[in-house]
Order: structure tokens, then C-alpha cells, then sequence
């Protein structure tokens, strides 16, 4: 149906497209993936037309549909829902025509081919894909100019949609979402009639709603059969049998090459080393598959942990002055709580998340905080904060203005810039990168709640896994904001509903919130989990165990590396005497400082030993 034969696109100096060729069966739903800046937007815009390759070329049917987010959000004076309706151009030609056409016969043609699209139905098929992406009765007849960006690109998302085109392409459709409209998004794409290439790091979206990853790596385009969790699987198998391959490989090279310099120079063997000559130059290389190197996120824990509970609410509101959005609060929160909050965008996430992390006062009721509670806030938003001329080790060395510049550094790339990144400029990062710095700065003081709003926005499927490891090590408190579903049930052990002005538990599962959003929920059934739910629920309760039991060993490892980083002051204090000659004229307190050092060098290896043997005990726990 779509084929692509032998695309070849430079970026300027850059090889993008490699004579890439791939092929997608009609009706398919195809995943795109790949690593940022591989060229996956490059080639949505080779198949649209927007772009021409260099060599190669895209085959498609004739008269085929191609559909896309525009890139330009509208925010004009129509409607919401006639912005939709327009998008099912061919309806709007024919409406149009058909309030002035006189001709008998041409005016049955239109009402003909109006019937046979569906036109009078339009209406309310426009209104249930708006009403799925967040826009009620009332939003729907408001005009596009009163909606945010990100709304307006909901509504951009809601036309393409409704058009229905016969090959739907898709670049992150679930950016602008929140979590009840990326599952209407999943259960619809399910459902979708025609073909659809995607491209996203939305894990549980390309394992749902995918029956085919297409992998761009290096170039080359892989098309392979199933979800993201069958590519992972024929990928692995695919690297080992390389890796086999060419370790095969290697052996014969060094054969062949052993026999030629034995007897090249031989006359009696001088053919046969010849032919092994040959064989060496038309051997060619079996590229092993190479991994990315995705540098792990890390959270340090708290200090000391604090005793149950750390929070309390009771008949607590929250609010902006006379506005209560939130009330009826009677909730608590224990120090290894792991909570997501669910709820649709403007029910009043954002302000109970201030409210848990003091950045609110209660309007009524009581709200109860340990004295020594410290809290870190992460939010897309704060990304603005950061200083665009300045560098990671900068914003590092000013939470660490006494430390000196090798601390700094090392700090700097424990949290994910090493010394090729340190230096670069805010403004050259990219979106993944100035969400892992922000991260860092927010954790940077061991937090023992940690309030996290959409922290997946930006990053690819690979830093997604290593933000879960990360929040999954972190012994403290985790209040999880995201439409990133992957990311909830592999971290959350709670769910908590925001919705008609107050917070409550949420009695089930990612799959029953699902049957909720959908329309699905069957109240007599809730409350009764099957054996996989069970499962999962206990699977919660072992993760929650795992970290209570691993607290002790990781405050023993927070108290050596503070033992190493303070001998290491020490250390560098005496040498800096030692080296400055003030002592050139005083051997004995020369000696003194001299036995000193070595006394300070033993405790550092000591504390380094201990460091070692507590890592591998939290390792193995």
C-alpha cells in the first residue's frame, strides 16, 4: 500500500535516510521509532510530499488520502466544532454546492455522495472525537481564539481524526494530552479503519495500538511484526545472532590472515595464500547492532527518613482566594506512598500537588506536615526557568558554592551531563536533555516527597525506562502526575481520583480507569479484581516492601559517601599546605601533616570499602 524504495536524505552533512526501503500492508498500524534526531519527521514529510529525497522515491496508491497534525494550530473566530467539520473537505465542497446548485440531476449526485460519506451524521461524529480529547458541549461552540496552544492543537489532533484519511500519520499525538484523552486516543487508533504510521514514545500506545514497529536506525529502515515489547524481544534475538555471527566471523578472518603471513612468501604456497588474500578483501564486516548508552537518572534519598505520616489532611480546602477548586480533603500520605493522581486536565490536579508541596495554604480545614519534611516539584513549566546562556555545571555549581570544581563536575554528570555535556549551553540542549537538568536541580537535596507533573514530555522511550528505574530506587515519597500509562503502573502503588472538587482512592486498576474514562465502568463488578489484577496488586505491596526493607542500607550508603566527600575535603586541604611551602622551614609539622595525609588516606580507603560492600548489599536486596 505505501512504499518506500530506497530513500536516501541528507541533512546537510548529515546521511538522515541511507537508501531506507520499507513496505506497509493497507489497513496496518505501524509504530515509527527510533532515536531522536534519526529522521523520523523527515520522513512523515518525504511521505506527504513536503520534502523531496535525493534518491528514491515513495509509492503510493492513487487518489489515496493522506492526513496530519498541521503544524499551525488554528485560533480563529470559528467554532471549535466547524473547524472540525471542515476538515472533511470533500463534505464541506459539497455542503457548500449543494445551497446553490440548480440542476436536478447534479443536486441528486450531491445528495448521493453525501449519503454514501456519511455528511449528516458529521455533526455528531466531530462532537464525540472533540468530546474524547477533553472539549464538552459548551467548549465545543466557543471559538478556537479562546483556547491555549496546547488546547488549540487538541483541536488540530480532533480534525485530522475526524477526517478519517486513508493514511493517518501521527508525530507524538499524545503530547498535548492528558490521561483520559490518550486512553480515548488508544482505544480509538484500535479501531482506526485505515492505515496509520506513528511516531511515539508512548510505550503503552505502540504495544496496544500498533500491530507493526518501523525501526529507522543508522539510516536503514526494519519493519518487524507485533508491539514495541515483540520489537524489543526479535531485536535482542537479532543482536545475539549477530553478535554470534560475527564473532564466527572474526575467528575465520584471523585464520585466513594466519595462513597468509605463514606463507605468502613460499612459492609452493603462494596460490593457495592468494585465494585466502581474496577471501579476506570479499568478507564483508557483520555490523553487530549497537545499543544506546542512555545515562541513568538519580534521585538521592532523603537524609533520614521520617515517620508515618509525614502529611494529613482533614476537611481541608484548597483554593485561590475566594475560589475553592478543591474540598472535602481527608487524606494522609506516608513517607514510601507511591500515588498517581488521575483526573481530567482542570479538575484541580495541579493545585492539590501545590497544596501536598507547600506551595498553597489551605483555605479551611487542617493540614498536618512533619517539621523536617522537604519536598521537590517537578513541572514542564519550570523548564523556563533555566538559565538559556548558562551550563549544567553552572546551575550545578551554584547549588554547590563551596565545593571545589572536580565535586561540582562529578555531581554534574552523576546527574546525566558528562564532561562532553557539562559545558554546553541550556539553549543547545534538547527538550530530554533540560528535563533531566531540571530534575536534577529539583532533587537535588534529597527530597523526601517527590511531586512529579508530566515529567515524560521529552523524552524518548529509553529515558522513560531509566526515569522508571529511577523512581522505582527512590526509597522516599512519589506524587505522580502523567498520561504516560506505562509510567503509572509501573511506579504508582495508589490511584487517587480528582474530580468533583475533591480527592479520593480510586477502588481498581489502569484497566478498570480505563472501562471509566471509556464509558465501561460496571459498578457492580468493581471491587472484585481478577487473578491478574491480584497480581499486580501484590506485585505493589512486594515493590512498596522492597523499598521499606532497603531504607536502613541506603542511609548507611548516604552516610559513607558523606564520610568520602568530607575525608576528600580534608585530603585536599592538607595537600594544598603541604604544596604552598609555608611549612619549608618547619619539618616537624611537615611530618606532622605528612602522617596526618596518611592517616586521612586509610580512612578514605576504609570509607570507600564500606561505600563498595553497602552498594552491592543494596544491589542484591
Amino acid at each position: 500500500m505505501l512504499t518506500l524504495n530506497d530513500i536516501t536524505y541528507r541533512l546537510g552533512e548529515r546521511l538522515l535516510l541511507d537508501k531506507a526501503s520499507a513496505f506497509l500492508p493497507t489497513g496496518s498500524r505501524v509504530g515509527l521509532v527510533g532515536r531522536n534526531g534519526t529522521g523520523k519527521t523527515t520522513l512523515f514529510r518525504i511521505i506527504t510530499g513536503d520534502l523531496s529525497p535525493e534518491g528514491g522515491n515513495v509509492a503510493l496508491p492513487k487518489g489515496m488520502r493522506i492526513g496530519g497534525v498541521a503544524q499551525e494550530a488554528p485560533g480563529g473566530p470559528e467554532t471549535l466544532i466547524e473547524v472540525v467539520l471542515a476538515a472533511d473537505t470533500e463534505r464541506a465542497a459539497l455542503m457548500t454546492e449543494a445551497q446553490s446548485a440548480t440542476d436536478p440531476m447534479r443536486i441528486a449526485e450531491i445528495e448521493t455522495r453525501l449519503a454514501d460519506i456519511g455528511a449528516h451524521s458529521a455533526p455528531a461524529r466531530a462532537a464525540t472525537v472533540l468530546y474524547g480529547l477533553g472539549f464538552d458541549e459548551e467548549a465545543q461552540q466557543r471559538p478556537c481564539s479562546d483556547f491555549s496552544g496546547g488546547w488549540r492543537m487538541r483541536v488540530a489532533l480532533a480534525a485530522v481524526l475526524f477526517s478519517e484519511p486513508d493514511l493517518l500519520l501521527l508525530d507524538e499525538p499524545t503530547n498535548y494530552l492528558d490521561l483520559e484523552g490518550t486512553l480515548w486516543l488508544y482505544d480509538y487508533l484500535e479501531r482506526y479503519p485505515h492505515t496509520v504510521l506513528v511516531v511515539s514514545h508512548d510505550r503503552e500506545l505502540l504495544d496496544t495500538c500498533v500491530n507493526h514497529i518501523l525501526h529507522l536506525d543508522q539510516g536503514k529502515l526494519t519493519i518487524y511484526r507485533g508491539g514495541y515489547s515483540d520489537f524489543e524481544k526479535l531485536r535482542a534475538e537479532k543482536q545475539a545472532h549477530l553478535a554470534k555471527a560475527r564473532e564466527k566471523q572474526e575467528a575465520e578472518r584471523k585464520h585466513l590472515q594466519s595462513f597468509v603471513d605463514r606463507f605468502k612468501a613460499k612459492a609452493s604456497k603462494a596460490s593457495q595464500a592468494q585465494s585466502r588474500v581474496k577471501r579476506l578483501e570479499k568478507m564483508q564486516e557483520i555490523a553487530v547492532i549497537q545499543d544506546r548508552d542512555v545515562q541513568p537518572f538519580n534521585f538521592p534519598a532523603p537524609e533520614r527518613p521520617l515517620s508515618p505520616p509525614m502529611i494529613v489532611l482533614e476537611s481541608a480546602s484548597a483554593g485561590y482566594g475566594e475560589r475553592k477548586v478543591l474540598q472535602r480533603l481527608n487524606l494522609s500520605l506516608a513517607p514510601d506512598d507511591r500515588i498517581a493522581l488521575l483526573g481530567s486536565n482542570g479538575n484541580g490536579k495541579s493545585t492539590f500537588c501545590k497544596l501536598i508541596g507547600g506551595r498553597l495554604a489551605p483555605l479551611s480545614g487542617e493540614m498536618r506536615r512533619s517539621s523536617k519534611l522537604q519536598t521537590a516539584y517537578f513541572a514542564q513549566h519550570q523548564l523556563d526557568e533555566l538559565r538559556m546562556e548558562d551550563t549544567p555545571v553552572g546551575h550545578i555549581r551554584e547549588l554547590m558554592p563551596d565545593a571545589p570544581e572536580a565535586r561540582v563536575r562529578a555531581r554534574t554528570a552523576q546527574i546525566g551531563f558528562p564532561a562532553n555535556k557539562a559545558d554546553t549551553p541550556v539553549k543547545n540542549l534538547s527538550g530530554g536533555e533540560k528535563a533531566r537538568l531540571m530534575l536534577g536541580i529539583a532533587t537535588f537535596g534529597g527530597p523526601h516527597l517527590l511531586i512529579l507533573d508530566e515529567p515524560t514530555n521529552h523524552l524518548d522511550i529509553d529515558s522513560r525506562t531509566a526515569l522508571v528505574n529511577a523512581i522505582n530506587d527512590y526509597p522516599g515519597a512519589v506524587i505522580l502526575v502523567s498520561h504516560d500509562r506505562f509510567l503509572i503502573e509501573a511506579c504508582a502503588d495508589r490511584l487517587w481520583l480528582v474530580g468533583d472538587g475533591t480527592v479520593k482512592s480510586f477502588d481498581g486498576d489502569m484497566d478498570d480507569y480505563r472501562d471509566f474514562v471509556l464509558g465501561r465502568d460496571k459498578p457492580a463488578q468493581r471491587g472484585k479484581p481478577d487473578a491478574e489484577a491480584a497480581g499486580k496488586a501484590e506485585e505493589r505491596k512486594g515493590a512498596a516492601a522492597k523499598r521499606q526493607a532497603q531504607g536502613p542500607l541506603r542511609q548507611k550508603l548516604n552516610l559513607a559517601e558523606a564520610r568520602i566527600a568530607k575525608l576528600t575535603g580534608l585530603i585536599e586541604k592538607v595537600d594544598g599546605a603541604l604544596a604552598n611551602g609555608a611549612f619549608a622551614r618547619e619539618p616537624d609539622k611537615a611530618l606532622q601533616l605528612s602522617r596526618q595525609r596518611g592517616e586521612l588516606t586509610e580512612a578514605l580507603a576504609a570509607a570507600e570499602e564500606e561505600w563498595l560492600t553497602l552498594s552491592e548489599e543494596l544491589e542484591s536486596a
